[in-house]
């Protein structure tokens, strides 16, 4: 076992970023502002991740409540999306940040690119979740499990025994069936990296080198590696085993999750540091806590919601189930290890 690694009973969690096609969201650009909310201040700018979907009438609901028009700004992978935010410390590209995780939010936060800000109702469920040490700046609006995902009907039509484990892929059979994800820029895989890291300790690196050599196929980003590359996925891709979410197998039926070894993940909202708006910032922090928001996080995005008492769909517990363990490794000692990590995990691949 790695220094730090620490298994832990699982909550009522699950996640799976599958958008389903049915669900109107919002486009990249955001909604548009009536032509009498045009004037300054008016306006609230939401930067995210390129997962980021939510009902239209969510965000109408927080013009009517707010007098404010969200406009969204969307910034790749949640990887991608800390290194954004990171590198414009007191010049935001817009007013708040949706979707760096546990795995990435070190960078944010030493880059001193956020603004405090501690929303009341955290209180009533997201504040079990606040990072140690980050002085309210993030705070936790959804959580989910990240693990390896199988195609069964694929397996099925060949009659073929699939995996069982994270641990099958150094076999060469099923290491070429993968499709597995950077974590340099990408936040599943970063939880997936550290998986292996809480799981095999110092054999970790050796995981990586067999299970690549064996023809394990690396993605940059978890839409092209489940929506393309996955068989199971909408793409139908040539794949039958993808890093994804425990949640995932919701909307794609005759897929399931290897509950193993899966790692927790949260996904916060914070504040940018030098926003032209931070009292509608604060008004976007506070609504995505509401009851509005956190009731449609598992319909819309395959998450669940942090916020005590939030309802949960018919049957989503049962569609979405719940690893029995995860491995969770603290916040701190990711920071601390993070940029190592990815480097020997670069050397291990060959990238």
């Amino acid at each position: 076992m790695s220094d730090g690694y620490i298994r832990v009973r699982a909550g009522r969690a699950a996640r799976g970023a599958m958008i389903m096609a049915a669900t109107a969201v919002l486009a990249v650009t955001g909604l548009t502002a009536c032509a009498d909310d045009a004037q300054s201040g008016a306006e609230v700018t939401l930067l995210t991740h390129d997962s980021f979907a939510l009902p239209e009438s969510v965000f109408d609901t927080f013009r009517q409540q707010t007098g404010l028009t969200l406009k969204i700004i969307k910034s790749g992978d949640a990887g991608q999306l800390a290194s954004t935010v990171a590198l414009t410390p007191g010049s935001p590209k817009a007013d708040a940040v949706y979707g760096i995780d546990n795995t990435l939010a070190s960078r944010a936060i030493n880059a001193g690119a956020l603004e405090p800000y501690a929303p009341p109702a955290a209180a009533d469920g997201a504040a079990r979740y606040a990072i140690p040490g980050a002085a309210d700046q993030l705070t936790a609006v959804d959580r989910g499990d990240v693990c390896l995902n199988i195609d069964d009907t694929w397996y099925a039509d060949r009659r073929a025994t699939p995996p069982t484990g994270f641990r099958d892929l150094t076999n060469p059979t099923f290491a070429a069936q993968s499709v597995l994800l950077d974590p340099r820029t990408s936040s599943p895989g970063m939880a997936f990296l550290l998986t292996t890291i809480g799981v095999l300790g110092d054999g970790w690196q050796n995981y990586w080198k067999t299970v690549v050599a064996g023809g394990a196929t690396i993605s940059g980003d978890w839409t092209d590696a489940y929506e393309h590359q996955f068989s199971g996925g909408t793409g139908h891709g040539p794949k039958p085993i993808v890093v994804s979410y425990a949640s995932s197998p919701a909307a794609q039926p005759g897929t399931s999750a290897l509950l193993d070894s899966c790692f927790g993940q949260v996904e916060y909202i914070g504040i940018l540091k030098g926003t032209r708006n931070p009292d509608g910032a604060r008004k976007l922090v506070d609504f995505m806590l509401s009851q509005t928001v956190q009731k449609e996080l598992p319909s819309s995005m395959y998450v669940y919601p942090v916020q005590n008492g939030t309802p949960l769909p018919d049957g989503w517990q049962q569609r979405a189930p719940v690893p029995a363990w995860r491995v969770s490794l603290p916040p701190e000692y990711i920071a601390a290890n993070a940029e190592k990590w990815q480097d020997q995990w670069r050397t291990a691949v060959g990238r």
